[in-house]
């Protein structure tokens, strides 16, 4: 499972801290081990379920949420200086793991991807802090796993939540149709 991690999640090597990669791999380990999805089918299911006709892939959308949130740190502590002090072995690793608890969301029903029961009840954010916390990853990691989405709008954010957000709405908003303007 883990080479079938690796190949999937490259990005996972750039976490330095050692005990931090192990987590993160540990996380989608679990994921995936509990969803009725193999690490292949996440290059072909689509991104969101709630978007009608998706052909962004879960990891299309993923990669690209994770390489926007490098990004933007980067060019925040270029322009910023000693002025923003980013972990990056916390944004990298949230970064990753934003979405780990949409394999525990998803079920099939003859063939076709649908929402789970526990999805209905617990989005991703919740069964992603969840898994997080089972392999003992930081507050600070589990805080942006619940804070990435809608969720996390009516509290404060660490500067690396605050990345990943918006990284991550960036990598959905131009695919829902209804928040699009068309000109």
């Amino acid at each position: 499972m883990r080479e079938k991690i690796k190949k999937i999640w490259p990005e996972i090597e750039l976490i330095k801290d050692d005990v931090i990669k192990e987590k993160t791999y540990q996380c989608w380990e679990y994921a995936i081990e509990n969803s009725p999805l193999e690490p292949e089918d996440l290059e072909e299911i689509p991104f969101s379920l709630l978007i009608d006709n998706c052909n962004i892939s879960f990891m299309n959308h993923k990669r690209t949420a994770v390489q926007l949130s490098i990004e933007i740190a980067k060019i925040m502590e270029n322009n910023f200086k000693d002025d923003v002090k980013i972990n990056w072995d916390y944004l990298i690793s949230g970064a990753i793991l934003i979405d780990v608890g949409k394999l525990i969301e998803y079920e099939k029903v003859d063939g076709k991807l649908s929402t789970s029961k526990q999805g209905k009840l617990l989005r991703h954010p919740f069964s992603g802090v969840s898994i997080a916390d089972r392999f003992g990853l930081p507050a600070e990691i589990q805080h942006i796993i619940a804070y990435h989405s809608k969720e996390g709008d009516l509290g404060k954010r660490t500067i690396e939540s605050i990345i990943v957000h918006h990284a991550d709405f960036v990598s959905f908003e131009p695919f829902k149709d209804e928040t699009r303007l068309k000109v």
